[in-house]
């Protein structure tokens, strides 16, 4: 037989084989560059080290401190508990306000309570408004600047008006419902109070709970009459508070 073929043959081979260690080679080179250049990409956008590797996340952005009008960080504080100098000043407040209560015989419609809020007047707004309306009687406004002078204090406290009605459900020309006539009825009283020029608008505000903050039953004529009220909040002064009284 004639071997000729076996010098062609391994020639091949050998084509082959170099072949399949330029393909291996890059491949390998390739390999090398895909996992530098995954790598790149997972530290530039997680900060770790691989494709599949988180170590450290990007960490959230702290908000810089809340500052005073000095440019001096200060840390944003809860409310504080009433102190016990102040529990003392409003109930010097609360004592003033009961002695006027009795002597103009209005026990069973003013009402004075010390609450961990401060201290809240509950008016029951029979004494002030008709049914199903939000506007101060004519009569009673006399009470209403009465008590708008009981308010006046130096210097002045934070005071909150807030109106409440029963659960009976009202639906006319003016309110579609007792949150609005809760809203106006605490607005309305608060602007014959505010009739006292000695009593600062900017430390008054108003509120409507509408029937959502009941003091009795609604299942009576007499707990009905209970929620019907508007009340003032008077709030104790603190070192937080105070600092965030509007200046003069």
């Amino acid at each position: 037989m004639n071997d000729s073929w076996l010098i062609p043959y391994a020639d091949l081979l050998t084509l082959l084989l170099a072949l399949f260690i330029v393909l291996f080679s890059s491949s390998q080179i390739d390999q090398k560059k895909f996992q530098k250049i995954a790598s790149s990409f997972s530290s530039a956008f997680t900060g770790g080290n691989g494709v599949l590797d988180f170590p450290n996340p990007v960490e959230p952005i702290t908000p810089p401190a809340a500052q005073d009008e000095q440019g001096q960080e200060r840390e944003k504080q809860p409310s504080p508990a009433m102190s016990q100098k102040e529990k003392e000043g409003l109930a010097q407040v609360k004592e003033k306000i009961d002695v006027y209560i009795q002597e103009n015989k209005l026990g069973g419609k003013l009402q004075t309570s010390l609450t961990e809020e401060g201290l809240a007047i509950t008016i029951l707004d029979d004494i002030l408004f008709d049914s199903g309306s939000a506007e101060v009687r004519m009569k009673d406004r006399r009470l209403a600047s009465e008590v708008a002078a009981l308010l006046v204090m130096n210097p002045p406290r934070n005071v909150i008006i807030s109106g409440h009605t029963d659960n009976v459900p009202i639906h006319n020309a003016q309110f579609a419902s007792n949150w609005e006539l809760s809203v106006m009825r605490a607005v309305n009283f608060m602007k014959v109070l505010l009739e006292n020029k000695q009593l600062d608008p900017r430390y008054f505000s108003a509120k409507g709970y509408g029937e959502y903050k009941p003091i009795a039953s609604n299942e009576t004529a007499a707990g009905r009459m209970k929620n019907r009220r508007v009340e003032i909040l008077i709030l104790p002064r603190t070192e937080f508070n105070h600092s965030q009284m509007p200046s003069e």
